[in-house]
């Protein structure tokens, strides 16, 4: 299979995608911790290292790339996150690319916003057809 979208732009909305999952709510300090192991020593709420508050313009970069791409195009890319999930295997692409060509551009790009893993899915789809984001954008 020869893609249709470059595979840069793929690549790109994988590693926005990978920033808006890693993103967590905030927690009103106010709020009675539910578990324990958030506290400190001292019973107050222990703050986390990993936590990256919600960063909205991360959301609209992932949305603006959706809204760039052409029809056909985000038809793929939402193929490709189906098989990258495992919904179709390699070999149904043709039916895959049907199903997602049956969606509007709205229910395309929110089936995409929607998927849990999304940065995931589109790596192993790309995977399923030998494709990778390694070393792509990289100056050599």
């Amino acid at each position: 299979m020869e893609l249709l979208t470059p595979l840069e732009t793929l690549c790109r909305l994988i590693l926005r995608a990978k920033e808006l999952e890693a993103q967590v709510p905030a927690q009103d300090p106010d709020e009675d911790a539910d578990d324990v192991d958030d506290l400190d020593d001292d019973g107050d709420q222990a703050l986390s290292t990993l936590e990256d508050e919600l960063n909205t313009s991360v959301e609209e970069e992932v949305t603006a790339v959706l809204d760039d791409l052409a029809d056909d195009q985000l038809v793929e890319t939402v193929a490709l996150a189906w098989v990258g999930r495992g919904t179709y295997d390699a070999s149904e692409w043709e039916d895959a690319v049907a199903e997602a060509t049956d969606l509007d551009a709205d229910e395309r790009i929110d089936e995409l916003l929607d998927m849990p893993l999304l940065a995931s899915h589109l790596e192993a789809g790309l995977a399923a057809f030998d494709y990778s984001c390694e070393g792509v954008g990289q100056n050599d």
